[in-house]
């Protein structure tokens, strides 16, 4: 046996890696920089900038925030350590959909696509829509124009995926980079330059025992948000390089990096605006820079919040599609969503499709409703992914295993019951739009056996 720094690991993967790249038609031109980049660029984008206002409006106090923070990305971290077992075993694209199917089936796996038919879109809807809001500020734009813009972005977006996958592979990377030198930018300019004395953590703290610790779960579904992405990455297994290697590394080292930059930012805002500032800011971002470098500071975090989310944007634009080209491979979509564009090489019709969703969410949402609804929506879907690490090693204990999940079986398990206290919690304050969402991923079901019945007729 190996080490893969600190991971225990089995003999390489060169058949299983054959294996899958000869069954899969996209090739691998992913490699180590690129897919970590990626992980790192799907997660960062407008949730660290939108959503630290809901979560100290759910909970009411300094020390509860950062509670929720640091459970999230604690949370977030245990799910990337067990789904990169999955990854490396299962190197495929589309992700957890090609996990689900391996431990549960096809009836499971199809619901996990068929929710996110609906969901996936409207996660990249709502962090364009961010980018318009932010752009909004530096040039003025209608509520119609924020939704023109943001469609604009997702058109250039599916544009650029269609084209090439390492062109984009490329942007991602160095959008990753702008966005997280540009936050310990901020973070070091509120430090250096904020007033602490004014902020969450000076006069500007709220009084003893105003927090609200029964909000902590309803606020992780907005703080799992921000670190949503963690899967996003392995939708394009199937295009990386050496996949039992890299992905784990790519996993553990992008998420490590996201839960310190969040954990940092978070700690910025709360040190230059008073609570009751914080709370209500939705441009959180915005605000802290304006306090401590006035109109430059504002200019200065909308363009880093564009790049931020322009990433993010694109890297949803490279991994969403996989699902569905991975579904159409396996029979449970159109079959055409399974092309392969024959110079491109990219699932051109799935980007497509993915696209002309996305854009039909813009005009017809929310950025509130649209976070809540993925979060609610897919979480669960990692949990039972999660719990397929246990599945598989008890039901194919032969499988290739590259890569170990480390702490098993209690890091599964941590990510497991994180996400059903965060479900939970929205049952409980929120029980109308949970069950509304629950209902439309157990109305997948009929779907699922009409599907399979117009198939065996031969209609696809």
């Amino acid at each position: 046996m190996r080490q893969l720094r600190g991971v225990t690991t089995t003999a390489p993967l060169a058949a299983n890696t054959a294996e899958t790249t000869a069954s899969d038609q996209l090739p691998r031109r992913l490699g180590l920089w690129a897919t970590t980049a990626v992980v790192v660029g799907t997660i960062i984008g407008s949730g660290i900038f939108r959503v630290p206002a809901s979560v100290a409006a759910e909970v009411g106090s300094s020390t509860a925030i950062v509670l929720v923070w640091v459970l999230g990305g604690v949370i977030s971290l245990c799910g990337a350590l067990a789904l990169a077992e999955l990854a490396a075993a299962l190197p495929q694209s589309g992700g957890v959909f090609v996990y689900l199917r391996q431990a549960y089936g096809p009836l499971i796996a199809f619901l996990f696509g068929w929710i996110q038919l609906f969901l996936a879109p409207a996660s990249v809807a709502g962090i364009s829509l961010v980018f318009a809001e932010y752009l909004s500020t530096v040039v003025p734009l209608s509520p119609t124009g924020v939704r023109a813009v943001a469609a604009l972005v997702l058109l250039l977006v599916g544009a650029a995926g269609y084209r090439s996958v390492r062109g984009l592979g490329a942007f991602i990377g160095a959008a990753a980079v702008a966005k997280v030198a540009a936050i310990a930018t901020l973070v070091l300019a509120a430090f250096l330059l904020g007033d602490g004395d004014a902020g969450s953590l000076g006069r500007g703290a709220p009084a003893a025992g105003q927090a609200h610790w029964g909000g902590i779960g309803l606020a992780l579904v907005a703080a799992l948000w921000a670190y949503n992405g963690i899967h996003d990455m392995i939708c394009v297994a199937g295009e990386v390089k050496d996949p039992g290697r890299v992905l784990p590394r790519a996993l553990v080292a992008g998420v490590g990096t996201v839960v310190v930059v969040y954990l940092a930012a978070n700690a910025a805002y709360l040190y230059v605006l008073p609570f009751d500032t914080l709370k209500t800011s939705p441009l959180v971002a915005s605000d802290t820079m304006v306090r401590v470098l006035g109109s430059t500071g504002a200019a200065a975090v909308a363009i880093m919040v564009m790049v931020s989310t322009l990433g993010a944007t694109s890297g949803l634009g490279l991994a969403v599609p996989r699902i569905f080209y991975a579904m159409a491979r396996e029979g449970l979509l159109f079959a055409p969503l399974a092309r392969v564009h024959p110079r491109f090489q990219t699932p051109h019709v799935a980007v497509a499709f993915h696209t002309g969703v996305a854009l039909v969410c813009v005009w017809s949402r929310s950025f509130e409703q649209l976070t809540e609804a993925f979060v609610l929506g897919t979480w669960p879907f990692l949990a039972l992914a999660a719990a397929g690490v246990m599945v598989l090693r008890r039901n194919q204990p032969s499988l290739p295993r590259p890569y170990l999940t480390p702490g098993y079986p209690a890091v599964p398990i941590i990510f497991i019951a994180g996400t059903l206290w965060v479900v939970g919690s929205a049952l409980v304050a929120r029980p109308v739009s949970t069950l509304a969402g629950i209902g439309l991923t157990l109305l997948g079901i009929p779907i699922f056996l009409i599907w399979k019945r117009v198939t065996r007729r031969g209609i696809r």
